[in-house]
């Protein structure tokens, strides 16, 4: 990833003031990263361009980019169509991963219940009467839908670790940019990524920034 993307983040001088200088008037250079590519609105609400992506176990951002774009170097271009920011928090955990997080995080209250949710409640004809996965109270009831003197409690409990594997289930299915709008894509972030003029401007690829020390 670090070769292909940040060769296209243009550089930003900030003025060195260190007392320790030769020249007071000396720069120092570096990669914007304040700067943050993203996907045009008008382009993600194009149905063209996106398709839908389940991301498998164990698969990581390059692998997905080997397989869609034919480069590992793209995975960029996965993480930033599915903006995704932090990698470690968004992109799904494998199981074992997933277990030792979760271990480590609840200790003994691993299995223990988070919440609660409904179970679904259908009448004597097959008609939803109370659909499954509604929060509600260990107590929650609600009448017997054929035999109105008795009540249900279709409630079921949700432990920490299954509300940390839905959680991370979620994170599986994410949109991806279809295989032809690569080189209008790689065009665009480059053309995105480059500096307008401004006070700072010294080029497209470089401004100076004023170091108030």
């Amino acid at each position: 990833m670090a070769k292909h993307y940040f060769r296209n983040i243009p550089n930003i001088g900030y003025k060195n003031n260190l007392t320790s200088a030769v020249d007071r008037e000396n720069y120092v250079y570096a990669k914007n990263l304040f700067l943050r590519a993203k996907v045009r609105d008008d382009v993600t609400k194009n149905i063209t361009f996106l398709q839908s992506y389940t991301i498998k176990e164990g698969v990581r951002p390059d692998m997905v980019a080997e397989e869609l774009y034919g480069s590992a170097e793209y995975d960029w271009i996965v993480l930033t169509v599915a903006n995704i920011i932090n990698v470690r928090d968004e992109w799904p955990m494998t199981s074992k991963v997933l277990y030792d997080y979760c271990e480590n995080k609840y200790g003994t209250e691993l299995n223990a219940t988070q919440f609660y949710e409904t179970t679904q409640v259908t009448d004597a004809n097959g008609r939803l009467i109370l659909p499954a996965g509604k929060n509600v109270d260990q107590g929650f009831t609600i009448p017997h839908p054929d035999t109105h003197n008795i009540t249900l409690n279709p409630v079921v409990g949700i432990s920490n670790f299954l509300a940390e594997t839905r959680e991370n289930e979620k994170k599986r299915n994410i949109k991806v940019m279809r295989e032809q709008y690569l080189t209008m894509f790689l065009m665009d972030m480059k053309e995105t990524l480059e500096y307008t003029k401004s006070s700072q401007f010294e080029s497209r690829f470089l401004k100076k920034a004023h170091n108030p020390i």
